[in-house]
């Protein structure tokens, strides 16, 4: 009985190792299997964040860029507000002007011209300044001015009225589309800065170090085109249209002085 023990324990040992082995070259070939190309249906989404985009400038930006990105922002959606309300604003005193045209000019009398002319309008106030200026000529003072020259004088002054309203807003458009790119340059100065402060401390150029400051100069001086572009020519063309606009308008004046020293009220 000994020597079967003695023989039984080496051969037991000999068939572990065996199973184990065949265990593990098994669990080897399997291996490629599980690791096998997807379905041909199916579809891989790897996502890769940006460590160059509006995002990270944001997130890694100190308070100086942070401050200079807000400001563009501001100069941007006011520019568009302008751009948005002076347009509309010209729309209706085009309107307007086509309303007169029409109804005004066929009115028995000034009076009752100035009554089919939209309430608020800048072709009723001329009108109510012309006639003010025709029914009231009272005063120690006025009174030294010929009627002619008050009449005139009253239409004029409203039709001043008129163009420096439609000039509102049109200065803040000058303002960014002159300063703007000049904050963005401010704000690629600043990104350079940092580019520089870390090639100093890390002592190497790599690009790694200066990717993300560079990139930040970069954006900065595309926003700050980007604000300056559309806020120029917004200006152009509102002060074009305004041209236009008055053209209407200091007709409409000259003509109704011209039926008020007329007489025909």
């Amino acid at each position: 009985m000994p020597s079967k023990n003695r023989s039984f324990w080496p051969r037991l040992l000999s068939a572990g190792l065996l199973a184990v082995c065949l265990h593990a070259g098994a669990q080897t070939a399997s291996a490629p299997a599980a690791t096998a190309a997807p379905a041909p249906g199916a579809v891989q989404q790897e996502s890769v964040e940006n460590p160059y985009g509006f995002e990270a400038m944001w997130r890694q930006g100190d308070l100086v860029a942070r401050g200079t990105l807000l400001l563009m922002l501001l100069m941007s959606m006011g520019s568009w507000y302008v751009i948005f309300t002076k347009l509309a604003e010209q729309h209706r005193l085009m309107k307007s002007a086509e309303a007169a045209g029409r109804s005004f000019w066929n009115a028995d009398s000034v009076q009752a011209g100035t009554q089919t002319l939209q309430e608020g309008s800048a072709f009723r106030f001329i009108a109510e300044a012309g006639l003010k200026a025709s029914e009231h000529h009272e005063g120690k003072l006025t009174e030294q001015i010929d009627r002619h020259t008050w009449i005139s004088m009253s239409i004029q002054r409203a039709i001043d009225n008129v163009a420096s309203r439609l000039q509102d807003g049109l200065a803040f458009l000058a303002t960014v589309g002159s300063t703007a790119p000049f904050v963005g340059l401010f704000g690629t100065v600043w990104g350079i800065y940092h580019a520089l402060t870390a090639i100093g401390i890390s002592g190497q150029a790599s690009i790694d170090k200066v990717a993300g400051p560079v990139g930040e100069a970069l954006i900065m001086t595309a926003i700050g085109l980007a604000v300056a572009v559309p806020a120029v020519m917004g200006y152009n063309w509102l002060i074009r249209r305004n041209k236009a606009a008055m053209e209407r308008v200091r007709g409409f004046g000259s003509d109704l002085h011209s039926v008020l020293l007329a007489g025909k009220r």
